[in-house]
């Protein structure tokens, strides 16, 4: 008996020792060494943190267990670990912005540049070849390129009526130009509007210009707005701040494992995604219009190719309106007898000049320009950013998890999953707000969706109607303008005060459809004429002698 008695005290004592030994709670509390080293590390002042493991009752995010944190010091590890997950979030959408606005720039630049190399290739072989022709004009021409630089930068300008504006002005003053002894007032314009609509004077020129430059500049300026509002939205979600219940769980998630003793425990793979999932279900929401977006942007880029493509129209608007004033040179006897013939004989100016000596017949034939790959490289690089960026929203758990918050490489008993070490056995949530009603991490109020977002995913559906009518030639921008007072987007464009003086001078209300204007024109023009004639505005003997020299007087012909 006393063998056996002195053998069971034998053994409690080896028990105590391995309780000591293992740091035990019931026998001695842990030191808390580590705790304060990495607490002290991060900027908090050491003065009240417990030297070895306390009772946690006061605990309002951690389990309450044994701990190595006062209230203080939850706190301001549950502060730190939410202002770390949204510099982690910052940090993330900054690179993408980053991309975006690099592309934006680079296309931006692009196209300016087309036009500039146009605008001056026109302003060297113009004056030589074309004299006074071109030289007592040149502010037209100017001013056209000024209104296509305008268009292009978002300004609310309706492209088409832009163009008839200007072959209408064109052709008035080279017919006083070439009548200076003449006088020509409106009603006599407005007879050579009618005109001008048989007789072509321009030939092709201006209705080539207008189908294509149509397309060209809404493809080319659609695309950069699009690059533009995509880099607004990552802007302005990142900036989204966290939900109380999601600063807890993120608390629970980083740091918890410090107060309880086992600092060097990193999270659970499936836990961290469930944090994370419940923390951005919102911004997970983005993903269905975010694919639509970058799916759009990428199409449209097959539009910057062939004869009606962004590169070839934009950077060749100069070889248009140089086929026009050829054209003009050639029918110049002709338009001069067949106005006198259908408009008669108008009144000669007593006090103006005699009449001019014949033009100088210069031809211009200009070197088509070969593209220099810039454009095709761009496309190429821009086109495989934004597939690697399309599930950008719906990945930002898994990659904030692996990048930014020390997640386990595996789901094993060393792992951390916010209780303790040990295996984390809830299944992983879906993407969206929708999939977290059953989060078991953090607390979601599906039927509250975030409105900011909300309001960046509308934006997101508002592009991508416009790149989708851009695709099809259409100027759906020019129309929402009309509802919302911006003809811009979001992203750059033209500044307020110069689209706030072009919206003046082409407001909505101030137009009429051009079949009342100008009978007849519409069965002509089929389906372009009447696009134009939605908005257009009152009829005057300029606008009518443009429109008539920019639509077809029959069936168009091939392109």
């Amino acid at each position: 008996m006393e063998l056996r008695a002195r053998g069971w005290w034998l053994l409690y004592a080896a028990a105590v020792l391995v309780a000591c030994a293992r740091g035990d709670p019931a026998s001695k509390s842990r030191s808390c060494g580590e705790v304060r080293q990495i607490y002290g590390a991060k900027g908090f002042s050491l003065s009240d943190v417990p030297q070895a493991e306390i009772s946690g009752e006061h605990l309002r995010i951690c389990p309450q267990g044994y701990t190595c944190c006062t209230s203080e010091m939850e706190e301001n590890l549950a502060n730190r670990s939410r202002s770390e997950l949204e510099t982690a979030l910052l940090e993330g959408s900054r690179a993408l912005q980053a991309t975006l606005a690099t592309q934006q720039r680079g296309f931006d630049d692009h196209f300016q540049r087309l036009l500039n190399d146009s605008e001056r290739a026109l302003q060297e072989a113009f004056p030589g070849a074309f004299g006074e022709l071109y030289t007592q004009n040149a502010k037209a021409f100017r001013d056209l390129y000024a209104e296509l630089r305008l268009y292009y930068g978002g300004a609310n300008l309706h492209l088409q009526e832009t163009l008839a504006e200007f072959w209408a002005r064109l052709l008035e003053r080279l017919f006083r130009q070439l009548h200076p002894q003449l006088l020509l007032p409106d009603d006599y314009l407005d007879c050579l509007g009618k005109q001008a609509e048989p007789l072509r004077p321009f030939g092709e020129a201006p209705r080539e210009l207008r189908l294509r430059a149509t397309r060209a500049f809404v493809a080319a300026r659609t695309f950069v707005q699009g690059l533009g509002v995509a880099g607004d939205v990552v802007r302005k979600v990142a900036k989204v701040p966290l939900s109380p219940e999601c600063s807890r769980a993120v608390m629970k998630l980083v740091y918890c494992a410090h107060c309880l003793g086992v600092p060097g425990a990193r999270p659970c793979p499936d836990y961290c995604r469930n944090v994370l999932k419940g923390c951005l279900a919102n911004q997970a929401d983005l993903d269905a219009e975010w694919r639509n977006l970058l799916d759009s942007m990428v199409l449209i880029t097959d539009k910057f190719w062939g004869p009606s493509g962004a590169e070839s129209v934009i950077g060749g608007v100069h070889y248009w309106l140089a086929e026009a004033v050829n054209a003009l040179q050639d029918n110049s006897d002709t338009l001069t007898a067949k106005v006198i013939q259908g408009c008669g004989n108008p009144k000669v100016n007593p006090q103006g000049p005699g009449p001019e000596e014949k033009w100088p017949r210069g031809k211009l034939a200009l070197q088509e320009r070969q593209p220099a790959g810039t454009l095709q490289k761009l496309v190429s690089e821009a086109k495989a950013q934004l597939r690697d960026a399309q599930d950008f929203w719906i990945s930002l758990p898994g990659t904030l998890c692996s990048e930014k918050l020390a997640m386990s490489s595996a789901s094993d008993e060393r792992c951390w999953n916010g209780m303790a070490k040990g295996r984390y056995l809830p299944e992983v949530m879906g993407d969206g707000l929708a999939n977290q009603i059953n989060n078991p991490e953090v607390e979601v109020d599906i039927t509250k969706p975030d409105m900011t977002i909300r309001q960046q995913i509308m934006q997101l559906k508002i592009m991508t109607n416009r790149l989708r009518g851009a695709y099809n030639g259409n100027d759906l921008d020019f129309q929402d303008a009309s509802d919302d007072g911006s003809g811009s987007g979001s992203g750059d464009g033209c500044p307020d005060e110069t689209c706030g003086r072009k919206v003046g001078r082409k407001s909505a209300s101030s137009r009429t459809p051009l079949s009342h204007a100008l009978p007849g024109l519409s069965e002509r023009g089929g389906q372009q004429t009447s696009a134009a004639a939605r908005r257009l505005p009152r009829a005057s003997p300029l606008l009518l002698l443009g429109l008539a020299l920019a639509l077809p007087a029959a069936a168009p012909r091939g392109r």
